[in-house]
């Protein structure tokens, strides 16, 4: 009786040992650690994650919101208007802004290299290569395309962007004394903006709204690009 009661005890722990319900700590470190690098690696490779601290995109975008951006380093031929782009503050656009200092700014994307940028202010529509565009697809509600006028040649290797909210974004506009004329080098884009994923009450994608500008013309710059 005595090794029957052994054998049984050894076939329970055999059968304990077996059952996929019982994990050891080894398992479970596996099970938890598994996802976690796997988002990690997507981020690292793919995506970008930002938090947007001003106003200068309202309403598309508010300030507290965070954003999903592609990782991959863009060219300018994947890059299209209205596109809207994270990129590297050129020239501490973000303290005239906010006050405070930050490494990157989000715009949309309104010329590419070689565009003519134009608008005569007091409520006239901007205008690309000649073309008007009807942005009240995304601007602010209120808010002119631009309350000054401007003209613009965006050179070869470069973007001009301006936010959604015209009265209170820091943009190309502002900057013509700058380095690069207020223009965005494209080296220093790094992502273009899909997806708002916080706060949850607002969770959703991000429109290029490239429909805006499809009939502007292209054209090039002299370097031919």
């Amino acid at each position: 009786m005595r090794k029957q009661a052994e054998h049984a005890r050894q076939l329970g722990t055999d059968a304990a040992d077996k059952n996929p319900e019982t994990l050891s700590w080894r398992d479970l470190l596996l099970w938890c650690a598994v996802p976690v690098i796997i988002v990690l690696l997507l981020r690292w490779l793919l995506f970008g994650m930002y938090v947007i601290p001003s106003r200068s995109m309202e309403n598309t975008i508010m300030p507290g919101d965070r954003v999903l951006t592609t990782k991959l380093s863009p060219r300018p031929i994947e890059l299209k208007r209205g596109d809207i782009v994270v990129f590297k503050d050129p020239a501490n656009w973000l303290a005239d802004e906010t006050g405070q200092r930050g490494d990157y700014l989000i715009k949309r994307l309104i010329g590419m290299p070689g565009d003519i940028v134009q608008c005569d202010g007091n409520g006239a529509p901007v205008t690309i290569n000649g073309v008007a565009i009807d942005e009240s697809s995304y601007l602010k509600p209120g808010v002119e395309p631009s309350n000054f006028a401007f003209k613009v040649e965006v050179t070869a290797d470069h973007v001009f962007v301006m936010g959604d909210n015209r009265a209170n974004s820091s943009d190309s506009r502002y900057h013509s004394n700058d380095g690069d004329g207020g223009l965005v080098p494209i080296g220093d884009v790094v992502g273009v903006a899909f997806m708002r994923y916080w706060p949850l009450n607002r969770i959703g994608w991000l429109s290029a709204h490239h429909e805006v500008f499809a009939d502007v013309p292209d054209r090039v710059t002299s370097s031919g690009q």
